[in-house]
């Protein structure tokens, strides 16, 4: 079966999982599309002849940010329900409102899931069970919750609901009461049950994490078992929707995956254990909802995903015929070519309407009476800590085309190369003297870019803000600011534990303040941190450092912390941070501080790899013009030596890689200098003097020779 691209609609910006496809009528009949969009429209159509054809539309509202189907268990599930705010709404297929159930949640609904009577919502940290919209359980998370389900009554005989959580875990639970944990690789984003129905035993659960790992688990009444997981090899963007359908027509559903960087990716199960990718397509914006299930024509299966701006793409299995001829050409059908001309007479009328439009703008500006209104749009954005290079990204959607976007850092950040970006970037000179303006860079996109992704690179223990001017192609023409914080501790990520072994050094602060006072301490100083103060009297959290490897781990409770890290700068980024906010609130500190001397040769050994594979591909790289120009000269390089010769036939890897990472080696002898005047600055030394000598062995690359220097400087 061959995947065609085959329809475009285009309606409202739509959030995660707000597209749903009813069931069909009959045996062969197609589907209709309901979709929930940020204008607070729903809307539901069909297809007939390759047009839409309107079966209801709401009224605008607030803005929808789930909507599930539900119905009776064991029936057709046609009922289409509607966070909104902290309301749901139910509507039937014909579009009759029949239920308005007013929350009182005190923050706005951000997941939903329905099953039978029941009913599952969570807040950004709530969690409430209604059945038949009265409240029968409630749990308050530890961290933000990004998607609920309950795994299926008729086929489990009880109510299992499950909360994927920002602090990579799912919580399984039972009542109000929390029955365990399931730890997993990413932060999870989206849920979904195997097989839509949750395979054989109902236990079964995929999940996808904004780090772009798939996985599977199942969860038993005491404990998960992990079946599969998918890695992400190839860096692809996170996942927002997930869906079981056989769009391959082998008797077996596929599944079905879109993620926030415009791919989708359809999986099928060719052993009965690991899944494997068969197709995978490229859109050019993030995908919110995904379904597979027939639309447009009787007996062709397709997929259907809507993307952020509203764009509903559908993939056929339709086939196009071939017609033969003298050269085998390839013809499109009537029916596609009429398609295609009601597209195009479509475009022209819309190209029509514009040009109509700008010039009544034009005459209305001019007026003396003219009232200038500040065209608003919407930008989805998100900022993340990648583990893998120890850089973060910075993607900016916006639902129109994107002319530029001014970047702005008061504090010194690298801005690294992304294969995705076709902007072209400029930079500004700055003075970081008068302004603290470290970094101005201009991005301008190409004509139809409505999704930038960015890469930097911050430097621990230098924290400002990072901000983003964004400035689409609309007329009048306006700017949205979007802020970034970068934190003292900013190549820090949770992680569920630690290796207890390492030579830790600690940090042990005392003094009046409370828990809620040194958790918004923590929370300013670190990543992935929850801003909500913790349940219970004290937390411990665990953080590993993604460019050196080494680990953090803070305990806390009122009056009282302890942070233990194996390397040495962290504690004293921390002391001389968490000093000044206590100065700032007035809060006097006893600090005291225990410091492991093998801990620094321990680090150091940690580092050297990394310094000797950089310096390595440094050498490599300032070798390769010499040599190629060796090369044009001879005309042959049997003569070299194997190693030069390894050189120029891995140039063009070797220059990729380096352009990357452009100052990974200059990181690299900050990192190690820090860690020299650290060691020696809780002594109460100054070795600042001694840097040059430092810089001169780090040139070296000698191991123990940089050990001993460190060990004799005192």
């Amino acid at each position: 079966r061959c995947l065609l691209l085959n329809k475009i609609f285009i309606l409202y910006v739509t959030s995660q999982k707000t597209m749903k496809l009813l069931p069909a009528s009959g045996r062969k009949a197609t589907q209709k599309v309901v979709v929930g969009d940020q204008d607070g429209v729903i809307t539901c159509f069909g297809i007939k002849k390759g047009e839409a054809v309107p079966v209801f539309k709401t009224l605008p509202g607030q803005k929808i940010a789930r909507l599930e189907l539900g119905g009776a268990l064991n029936t057709p599930q046609e009922k289409i329900f509607v966070a909104t705010g902290s309301e749901v709404r139910g509507y039937t297929k014909r579009g009759k409102q029949f239920l308005s159930f007013e929350t009182n949640l005190t923050e706005s609904i951000k997941a939903m899931h329905i099953s039978g009577a029941d009913l599952f919502l969570c807040a950004n940290y709530i969690y409430n069970h209604y059945c038949d919209c009265k409240d029968q359980h409630y749990y308050l998370s530890g961290d933000k919750i990004n998607d609920v389900l309950c795994l299926p009554v008729e086929k489990v005989n009880c109510i299992t609901p499950v909360l994927a959580c920002q602090d990579r875990v799912l919580r399984i639970l039972q009542g109000s009461d929390l029955l365990y944990e399931v730890e997993v690789s990413g932060p999870p984003t989206v849920l979904a049950l195997n097989n839509g129905n949750g395979g054989d035993s109902g236990e079964e659960i995929v999940f996808g994490t904004s780090d772009g790992k798939v996985g599977l688990i199942q969860i038993t009444g005491s404990n998960p078992v992990h079946k599969w997981e998918i890695g992400n090899e190839k860096k692809r963007g996170g996942i927002l929707c997930i869906d079981s359908f056989d769009i391959l027509g082998d008797g077996v559903k596929e599944l079905l995956i879109g993620r926030d960087d415009g791919v989708l990716e359809v999986y099928n199960f060719e052993s009965a254990d690991d899944p494997v990718l068969r197709y995978d397509h490229a859109l050019s914006e993030s995908i919110a909802s995904i379904q597979g299930g027939c639309v447009g024509k009787d007996g062709y299966d397709e997929i259907l995903v809507s993307t952020y701006s509203g764009w509903l793409t559908g993939l056929t299995t339709e086939p196009i015929h071939r017609e033969g001829g003298s050269g085998e050409e390839l013809k499109l059908s009537q029916e596609m070519q009429s398609k295609i001309s009601s597209l195009r007479s479509e475009l022209e009328h819309l190209q029509m309407k514009v040009v109509q439009e700008r010039e009544k703008y034009q005459q209305s500006s001019q007026s003396s009476t003219a009232v200038s209104s500040v065209p608003a749009f919407s930008v989805n954005d998100k900022f993340t800590l990648n583990k893998d290079d120890a850089s973060y990204s910075l993607i900016l959607e916006v639902q129109t085309a994107i002319d530029n976007v001014l970047v702005q850092s008061d504090v010194p950040i690298d801005l690294l190369d992304v294969d995705k970006n076709s902007a072209v970037v400029s930079f500004s000179s700055c003075d970081s003297e008068p302004n603290s303006n470290f970094l101005l860079a201009t991005y301008r996109c190409q004509a139809n870019t409505t999704r930038l992704e960015l890469k930097v690179r911050s430097i621990e223990g230098q924290y400002g803000t990072l901000q983003a001017y964004v400035t689409p192609r609309i007329q009048p023409k306006t700017c949205q600011v979007h802020q970034y914080q970068i934190k003292p501790l900013s190549l820090h990520q949770r992680t569920h534990s630690i290796d207890h072994d390492r030579p830790m050094n600690t940090l042990m602060l005392k003094g009046q303040f409370s828990f809620a006072e040194i958790h918004s301490w923590v929370v300013f100083c670190l990543p992935e941190v929850p801003e909500k103060t913790p349940a219970g009297e004290s937390i411990t959290f665990y953080f590993q450092n993604t460019f050196l490897g080494t680990q953090l781990e803070s305990t806390y409770r009122k009056g009282e912390g302890f942070f233990k890290s194996d390397n040495i700068s962290t504690i004293s980024i921390l002391k001389d941070v968490l000093s000044k906010e206590a100065t700032k609130r007035k809060i006097n500190l006893n600090i005291s501080y225990d410091i492991n001397e093998e801990s620094v040769r321990y680090t150091l050994k940690l580092i050297h790899p990394k310094l000797e594979y950089q310096q390595l591909l440094a050498k490599k790289v300032h070798l390769i013009d010499a040599l190629k120009e060796l090369q044009v000269h001879e005309g042959n390089v049997d003569f070299l030596l194997p190693k030069y010769r390894s050189i120029l036939e891995e140039a063009d890897q070797l220059l990729e890689e380096y352009k990357k990472q452009p100052a990974h080696l200059e990181r690299l002898y900050g990192m190690i200098t820090d860690l020299f005047i650290d060691k020696f600055k809780f002594k109460g030394t100054n070795v600042k003097t001694k840097v040059p000598l430092l810089l001169e062995i780090l040139d070296g690359c000698d191991q123990d020779g940089l050990i001993a220097f460190f060990e004799a400087a005192a």
